[in-house]
């Protein structure tokens, strides 16, 4: 009666979404302030005031035409604006023809997914990683194989890298800082890595694309920094999103960025716009497009997210929890204490701890905690935790 890959594919569905929703039938019951949901990565931080305050004299100004149709790849002075930051970041020229605004990251990726498979062809995903990449890859007739990072860091194995490329190897995701361990890589792993991309691509005679997912891009702690793709890797293609970074998740604004450097970037660059139309997005919002151009160099503050990261790792590191410190994104990975992480969860429901199971990140020994809410929500949840470690054995 339905697509049966679809109905098969919602018995493996959104962990998050899942328990974003148990979250919400509880603080129905208990009251919100009684519950402590670390589900889902939606920023608790309101945009920076900058951006607000452009979103009103847009609003108000409405200039004629704001709310029309355009270019299917987005507006090219937006586009130009992109590409000129990008440039400065990468070292390598880019033009507006190398930019198409998206429906936010996931919409990014699907374009490029759809722009670069054939049928059957592989992308490569490393473990832990975000939930809906297996189906955004199935999206477009892909093939996903998981490759495992090493548990010591979280960081990419560059030798299982290579041994799991192969003649059908058509791209590798990454992330970075990665959803859901925090973790950010350095520069000597990712020139590593496009070392072995290049290799096997010359062993098979392929092109191995590198797509970086960044929507943490800018959110980074302790010094950290995060390497432009497009100086590293010669077949790179960028997916972002302002949701994180101007704390606009609802909006759904992003952008594809392919580099230059890529062998016929022109036919590539309009495949990714034609499959923006026809993936049936048309075009990213008109509204936050000249919202963006107006934000590019506006951020939420770090210092807001740093602090809810201390507080929560520091807790939970003092009562035993084995749990690597991340260097972006807003998010803790620690390992469970039961071998059984689902009859972790439930437990951490008894204590109205909202969590989510490592399963649908390719880790289930694991559990993600988004620390993206309140700081009172931490601090309130700090006792629920402690009861939780005490019951789990710690």
């Amino acid at each position: 009666m339905f697509s049966q890959k679809v109905v098969d594919n919602l018995r493996n569905s959104s962990a998050i979404r899942a328990m974003f929703e148990e979250g919400a039938r509880l603080k129905r019951e208990f009251g919100e302030a009684n519950v402590f949901d670390f589900s889902l990565g939606n920023p608790d931080p309101e945009p920076p005031e900058r951006t607000l305050a452009a979103l009103r004299e847009l609003v108000e100004k409405s200039p004629r035409g704001l709310h029309g149709y355009m270019n299917n790849a987005g507006y090219a002075d937006v586009r130009e604006k992109i590409a000129a930051q990008l440039s400065r970041m990468g070292g390598t020229p880019l033009t507006e023809d190398n930019v198409v605004m998206t429906c936010g990251a996931g919409g990014a990726l699907n374009v490029i997914l759809k722009a670069l498979l054939n049928p059957g062809e592989e992308v490569i995903i490393f473990s832990p990683f975000f939930v809906e990449y297996k189906f955004y890859t199935e999206n477009h007739g892909g093939v996903p194989v998981i490759v495992p990072s090493r548990e010591s860091g979280f960081l990419p194995d560059l030798d299982a890298l290579e041994a799991r490329i192969n003649a059908k190897t058509k791209a590798v995701i990454l992330n970075t800082p990665n959803n859901p361990t925090g973790v950010a890589y350095p520069r000597e792993l990712l020139a590593g890595m496009e070392s072995v991309l290049q290799k096997k691509g010359g062993q098979y005679n392929t092109v191995i694309y590198l797509i970086s997912d960044e929507p943490y891009r800018d959110i980074v702690y302790d010094g950290v920094r995060v390497p432009c793709v497009l100086e590293i890797f010669q077949n790179a293609l960028i997916g972002y999103s302002f949701s994180k970074s101007l704390s606009l998740p609802g909006e759904r604004i992003g952008y594809v960025a392919a580099s230059g450097r890529i062998e016929d970037c022109r036919t590539l660059c309009d495949a990714l716009v034609f499959a923006n139309r026809t993936l049936g997005f048309v075009n990213a919002p008109s509204l936050f497009q000249r919202l963006i151009a107006e934000s590019l160099d506006d951020k939420v503050d770090i210092n807001i997210y740093q602090e809810r990261r201390d507080l929560l790792y520091g807790h939970l590191t003092g009562l035993g929890f084995s749990c690597v410190k991340p260097g972006g994104a807003f998010y803790l990975f620690p390992k469970s204490p039961l071998p059984d992480t689902a009859a972790f969860k439930q437990m951490a429901l008894k204590h109205k701890i909202i969590l989510v199971p490592g399963n649908g990140f390719g880790c289930p020994e694991y559990f993600r905690l988004a620390y993206c809410v309140s700081t009172e929500t931490i601090r309130n949840s700090l006792p629920a935790f402690t009861a939780l470690a005490k019951e789990a054995g710690l």
